[in-house]
């Protein structure tokens, strides 16, 4: 076996691990995600409210509140792991495609459908899982990750191309 196809599938093998390990985490309930637990043992209410932001928003149809500072900080940790689950999914899509696809537009492209339509199977899936709910607006949020590494990919091919002429 070629050396750039033992990559690609090892990309491959790498991109489905991580496409079940999204699966499982999504398979489990939110108490068993839920670090607000965790959150208490390290740092106090208290000092929470001293440097997080006096903001209050609605966030599919619950209020996220600064009130609620354990609350409000895993929110944003859960959002961000959102974010930052897609981003390497993407990458991992990149390298795959890359494998075989020769046409960077291509794999940007195809890379950014696929793991759209993933974050979307994946809320969907959420739908039956006891003590979750699948958001429409999570995967906007799963979707910035997918455009931050698009973008950079996109710059670097620029720049990648720049330097050839």
């Amino acid at each position: 076996m070629r050396k750039r196809s033992r990559l690609g599938l090892l990309w491959f093998i790498l991109t489905i691990a991580w496409m079940a390990f999204i699966f499982m985490k999504s398979d489990e309930p939110y108490s068993v995600q839920d670090v607000k637990p965790a959150l208490g043992s390290v740092v106090s209410e208290e000092q929470l409210l001293r440097y997080i932001p006096r903001w209050e928003f609605y966030y599919g149809g619950s209020l996220v509140s600064w009130r609620e500072p354990y609350h409000f900080v895993e929110f944003f940790i859960r959002k961000g792991g959102h974010v930052a689950e897609f981003a390497l999914l993407t990458v991992l899509l990149i390298l795959t495609l890359s494998a075989r696809v020769r046409s960077k537009g291509l794999v940007a492209a195809g890379s950014g459908l696929i793991a759209v339509l993933y974050a979307c199977s994946d809320e969907w899936h959420q739908t039956f899982v006891p003590g979750r709910t699948g958001h429409l607006a999570d995967v906007a949020v799963d979707s910035i990750g997918v455009v931050l590494v698009l973008a950079a990919y996109l710059i670097v091919v620029a720049i990648r191309r720049r330097r050839v002429r």
